[in-house]
This record gives C-alpha cells, structure tokens and sequence, in this order.
C-alpha cells in the first residue's frame, strides 16, 4: 500500500485522519468525510508520479535504473499495457531481447488497440532477425494507421534486410512523405536508390539533406561512397572529414551492416573509399 494511514485519539475526536505518501513522506490531515475520495485522487497522482520518475529514467539513459523503478511499477500496477511497453523498451536496450518480446506481448494483450507495443515489437523481433514476425507486427499497424511513418520505415528495414530494395525504397519515400523532417527515413531513401542504380537521384536527395542538416553524418558518409564511386576523390575526402568528426561508427563495416544496415553496394564504395582502392 503506497499510503500510510494514521488515526489517534485526538484525530478522532477532530474528525480527522493523517495519511501520508510512502514514497514522498508528505503528510496530510485529511477530514474524515473525504477520506475515500482523497485516497482515490492521491492513488491516481501517485502512479502517474512512479511512471513519470521510471519514464524520465528511461529517456535520461540510465536505463539499470530505470528498469528497477519500472519493475517496482509493475509490481503495484501489474495491468498497466503501457508500463509493460516501456520496461520492454529498457530490457532491450540493456540486451534482454526475449525479455523485452514478453513484455511487449504482455502489453498487447492488456490493450490490444494500442499500436506502439506492435511497433515495439517487431523491433526486438529484428534484433534477433525474426524478420517475417516484425514484418507481420509492421503491417499490422499500417493497415490501422496507413501514415504511420515509424512502422513504415521499420518495415523498409525489414526489406532491405531481407535484399527487397526496391520494396524498401518506396517504404523509405513513404515515411519520408508522411515526415519530411525524418532525415534517417530521406538517408535511407537516397542509400535505396544508391543500390538500385538511381544514383542522380540519391545525390540529390543527400545534397538536399548536408544543406538542411549540416552536421548529419549518415548523408555525409552516404555522399562519400557516392561520391567515390563516381570518381570524384575530392568531394568523397571533403565529406569523409566531416564525418570523422561527427561520428566514426562509419568507418565501421560490420557496424554498417548489422547495426545502421546499409545496403550493400554504399558499403562496399564506402570500404573502397576507406582502402583508397
């Protein structure tokens, strides 16, 4: 019980009960009249207290601590589908993919409505490459929600997993299309078309987004191996330059392909870059 009721004699003859917070230590004199309606607000404050402190955990990077408070949460809130959702997120950032699955499914079958935990899903099904259970969580939510550009990104991920660049790429331009300020989803556009040979075209998107977004290392180390492959060594070293500075996982091949999951052929004009071949 996250409150603490205390009753003497001289609160009983003022008509009156102390409860305090467990959490807090805060005490307050509450009239006996309303005990039941302050009980039931202060119940409601503090579980929403208890998921703001674990979220803001969550969103902070501490996510060892975070998963203690969710798991505290969950222990006096074990029907809450979003407090589920949300510990399944931090068990898979900290490795616990399987736990973070159960979670997610624990949470869908608290609230089955809600899209996110299908979202959240499919991406710990990626993670251990479970491509047509991710694939079916991502469809799913866009034949709920045809404009989710989450979902449609992360399926165009699953494409490119799976060597379907083509189907990819007009995922890619559809989550770029519903969220034009979503640069990963237009970097990702431009690597598609890169691999599939429209090469005009994925220069201009990748100009288009170092303009907008100067700093923005996947476009830049994107126009590098671009750049290379058209035999253009002096803009492919202007933009390489930017990028070791910004982020130098890219220099990382098995990094490109496991985890930022670039379609093959960038890579391998990246790696020749990088070789100077």
């Amino acid at each position: 019980m996250p409150l603490r009721i205390a009753i003497g004699p001289r609160d009983i003859k003022n008509k009156i009960v102390e409860i305090a917070r467990r959490d807090t230590m805060t005490k307050c004199s509450v009239k006996q009249s309303d005990v039941v309606k302050y009980i039931s607000s202060e119940l409601k404050v503090i579980q929403e207290d208890l998921f703001k402190n674990a979220l803001e955990l969550s969103s902070g990077g501490k996510f060892n601590l975070a998963l203690q408070e969710w798991n505290q949460y969950l222990d006096s809130y074990p029907d809450d589908a979003a407090g589920f959702s949300n510990r399944g997120n931090v068990r898979l950032v900290v490795g616990d993919v399987k736990g973070s699955i159960d979670d997610q499914n624990k949470a869908i079958s608290l609230n089955p409505s809600e899209i996110d935990p299908y979202i959240n899903r499919g991406v710990a099904e990626e993670a251990l490459s479970l491509w047509s259970q991710a694939k079916k969580d991502y469809m799913f939510v866009i034949s709920l929600d045809s404009k989710n550009f989450s979902a449609l990104y992360n399926l165009a991920n699953v494409e490119g997993s799976t060597s379907h660049w083509d189907k990819a790429r007009d995922l890619f331009s559809k989550a770029s299309l519903y969220n034009p300020g979503f640069a990963m989803a237009r970097s990702s556009l431009a690597l598609a078309d890169f691999q599939l040979g429209n090469i005009d075209e994925a220069e201009k998107e990748l100009i288009k987004l170092i303009r907008r977004y100067p700093t923005f290392a996947d476009a830049r180390a994107a126009l590098t191996a671009l750049n290379w492959s058209n035999g253009e060594a002096g803009k492919a070293e202007s933009n390489w330059i930017a990028v070791t500075e910004l982020d130098p996982r890219y220099s990382d091949e098995e990094w490109l392909k496991k985890i930022r999951r670039w379609p093959p052929q960038p890579i391998k004009d990246l790696m020749n870059f990088i070789d100077l071949k």
